[in-house]
Order: C-alpha cells, then structure tokens, then sequence
C-alpha cells in the first residue's frame, strides 16, 4: 500500500509542476490515476454525462491525459459500471487512484485540487452510510423523524463549514457542496410521508405541519449546474414521485398504477421546471426511470405518447426517442432486431435460424452475482417444468472473465452467448433492466418482448396449463 501513495505523491508532484506553467494564459489541466482490479481497459471523462474522452488504461493499469484547455466546473469519470464526480478549478492537476472492486469506498485524490475532491468524497460517504442507517426512520411519527434527521444533518453540516473554511474553495464549487449536503436532508423529507404511510399503514400526510415543505422555495430548480448532479437527481425524483402519490386517485389496488403516477410525474415536470433544457433533461430522468421498471409494451406506448407530447428535445441521439422507436420494433409477431451474437467458443449464433422451438431469452453479468445465483436457481426449475422450452442466457459484460464465471457455474454451456456489441444490444432490444426477459415462438418471432423471468406469474406467459398437461403425459 505504500508504494501506491509514493507513486501517488510522485505522480501529483509532477503534475502539479507541469501546470504552473503560464498559468493565467491558459486552462490546461491534467488527469491522470491507477485502476486496481480494474474490469475494463478505459476510464470515461465525462461533462454533464456527454463524455469528452476515453482514456486507454496502459499494461500497469494507469492513465493519463492532458487537457489543454478545460474550463473550471464539475465533471465524472467512469470505470464501468461504476463512475463518480470530480471538480477541476482552472490549471488543476488531479491523480485517483481506486480498486475497481470497492470502488467509491477506495477513491481517493491528490495532487493541485485534492483536498476539495476528497472532501465531496468524505461527504458522499458520509450521505451514504447516514441513509442506509435511516431505514427505519421513516417508521418513526413526526416529532421523532425531525430529531433524527435534523442530529444526523447538523452533523455533516459541521463537517462542511469545517472544510469549507479550511480549503477555501470556490463559489462555484461551493454550490455543488452544498447541494450534495442539504439535498440529502430534503430527500429524506420528501420520502417520509409516502415511506410512513406505506410502513405504518397511517396516513400521516394531513398531519404534517403547514411549513413542512417550505425548502421547497429555497431550490432553484433551473439551475443547469445541477441537472446532471446525482443529489439533485436523486431529489427532484423523490419530491415528483411524493407529488404524483399524493395527486393519485384513492384506492389501494389501481390498475396500471405505475403508468398513471408517471404520466403525473412528466405534467409536474413540465409546469415545475422553466427551463428548456433543465425541463427536457427531467423529461428524460422520469422516462427513463419508468422504462426501467416497466415491461409492458403497452403502457410503455401509452408513456412515450405523452413524454414526446410535452418533451421538446429532437435530439437524434435522445435515448428516450430510440427507446421509443425500438420499442416498435420488439411489437409481438415481428421477427427480433439483428444482433451479432457468440458463444463461449466465439461460434456466431444466429436466433433467427438456430433456434427450433418456443426460446426465453434473459440476461446475467458479472457484476450482480446475486441476480446471477437467483436466475440460475429459477432457470433450473424451469427447465424441468417447461422441458419443450429452450432457454439461452446472455451476457452482459465487455471482458472475457465471463467465461470463466460461465465454466464455475452450473450453467447449460450450449446456451450461453454475449452479444459483440453491448451497446448494439443494449439499444435494439431496449435492455434497460437485468431482469428483462424475451419470449420467442419457434418460428422466432416475438411472443412477448418485455416480461420478467423473475416475476411470479412469469409462468403464465409461457402457457403453465400447457406444460403442466405435457408433464403429467409422461409421467
């Protein structure tokens, strides 16, 4: 570990000298790092998720990359499927260092603009460890859950004017501290009412004091800093999905109540946010959260209808519009997109003409091994239910290890592919989801593109009636 901080100091210290040159002439700036256990061969720079460069890992797992001219502002970087946040004031030279395998928990900064990184850093941690303890807070009745958040909040507040006053760092930057330290606090507001009532079976929302959502006024909710800024994300889709529960028709069991609430979360949307592009990029956030979640083509039509009717961005690479226009494409009856797929032996597989009989079609990657355990462990039940069915799993990763997962695992190696393309995949047969799950008839076209091989009426739309007969035939 300590040669790793000596050539972290090194590298900083050189990068620190390179950038005193000429320093009020331009905006150059340097990033550089090492990758421990790294899962691909790049890191992603990114500026409001648009990336501006992928920078290559060399055989010692490190990168670099000098930027001669960077304006001062916040940007990410990503080592997939991981990324996090880094803030470059004007000529910053800044090293990281992080094992890919505890990403966040390993990340650490150095060199000229360190010390306000590893603060933002701190202070997401911080954010982290306070929410996964606040579980239960949301059980709590009023009086209660204000004393505990409010404690849990002066604390990391303490934390910020410290650092505030000890770095010294910029207005700008301050704007984004801030908000990653008092977004946390009104998420959590937002969440209570909805997390009581679900929790306690109490409705606690008539009760709420008349100023509980008075923060609400303090937000400047057409700040384009903050679109692309994960708290504020996190917030503002908290705060829409608390509106829309609150504007549902009464009633425990509404049909197609996830479509109905996020038809209300995009007409919030649209008269909360003023901007044009701030409005469009919350347009997006909703659609794209709802895609997610959804897998019913139907509802996912009746959502793109009203998304396209009140989003203004003609953008021809809005990944809500090809989502649209692939989900057309996945209609049942039609034939499945061309996707170049190959099996552990880099054998092409054709499932237009290698597949002979109804095929479910579901997915895995290395990086959730639990879902991995699960969808075996259903996959192997199945296969005895359902023995006229074929099932073929697809990777989802970019690196080969999944071979080797494949080979320790009790899979049916025959049926395990990975597409040459992932993001050819990922946008023709719309996988947003790792539990999204295709059924196709033995001639190959679709008999149902969007269902869930987890879910517990997954059976149905494989035909339970039909399968049981066969079963009980042979016996």
């Amino acid at each position: 570990m300590g040669n790793i901080f000596k050539k972290l100091f090194l590298l900083s210290l050189l990068f620190t000298l390179m950038s005193c040159d000429n320093e009020d002439d331009n905006y150059t700036a340097y990033f550089g790092g090492e990758v421990i256990s790294p899962r691909s061969p790049y890191v992603i720079f990114s500026k409001d998720k648009k990336a501006i460069d992928t920078i290559p890992l060399d055989k010692n797992n490190r990168f670099f990359i000098k930027f001669d001219s960077l304006a001062p502002g916040m940007y990410s970087f990503r080592h997939e499927p991981e990324y996090q946040y880094i803030y470059f004031d004007k000529n910053d030279s800044i090293m990281v260092s992080v094992n890919a395998e505890n990403f966040d928990q390993s990340l650490a900064f150095s060199g000229r603009g360190e010390k306000k990184n590893n603060f933002l850093m701190e202070l997401y941690l911080l954010n982290e460890a306070d929410r996964i303890n606040s579980y239960r807070v949301y059980e709590k009745d009023y009086k209660d859950f204000i004393k505990e958040i409010d404690a849990s909040y002066t604390k990391r507040a303490g934390f910020y004017n410290k650092n505030k006053k000890q770095i010294d760092w910029s207005e700008d930057f301050d704007v984004y501290a801030k908000t990653r330290l008092k977004f946390s606090q009104y998420t959590k507001k937002e969440h209570y009412p909805h997390l009581h009532n679900r929790r306690r079976d109490k409705k606690i929302n008539l009760s709420l004091p008349n100023n509980y959502y008075s923060y609400r006024d303090s937000i400047d909710f057409n700040n384009k800093k903050l679109t692309a800024f994960s708290p504020f994300i996190r917030y503002t889709n908290a705060m829409l999905n608390n509106m829309a529960a609150a504007k549902m028709p009464k009633g425990k069991y509404i049909e197609d109540r996830p479509l109905r609430e996020n038809i209300i979360k995009l007409k919030l949307a649209d008269s909360i946010f003023n901007d044009e592009k701030i409005k469009n990029d919350i347009l997006n956030n909703i659609a794209f959260s709802y895609l997610l979640e959804d897998q019913n083509i139907h509802n996912n039509k009746k959502f793109l209808a009203h998304y396209m009717e009140l989003s203004t961005d003609n953008d021809s690479e809005n990944e809500i519009m090809k989502i649209g226009n692939a989900i057309d494409d996945l209609e049942s009856g039609n034939k499945l997109p061309e996707v170049a797929l190959v099996d552990t032996n880099n054998n092409s597989f054709d499932i237009d003409n290698d597949i002979d009989k109804e095929t479910v079609i579901y997915f895995w990657t290395t990086c959730s091994r639990s879902h991995l355990k699960m969808v075996n462990r259903k996959v192997t039940r199945l296969k005895k239910e359902f023995p006229n069915v074929n099932f073929i799993a697809i990777n989802l990763d970019e690196d080969p290890e999944w071979k080797k997962i494949v080979t320790k695992t009790n899979f049916d190696k025959a049926l395990q592919l990975r597409a040459t393309s992932f993001q050819i995949l990922k946008d023709k047969w719309v996988i947003t989801k790792l539990n999204r799950t295709i059924i196709l008839n033995a001639d190959g076209t679709i008999k149902n593109g969007f269902t869930n091989l987890m879910h517990q009426n997954f059976k149905k739309d494989l035909g339970e009636k039909l399968a049981t007969i066969e079963i009980a035939n042979k016996t």
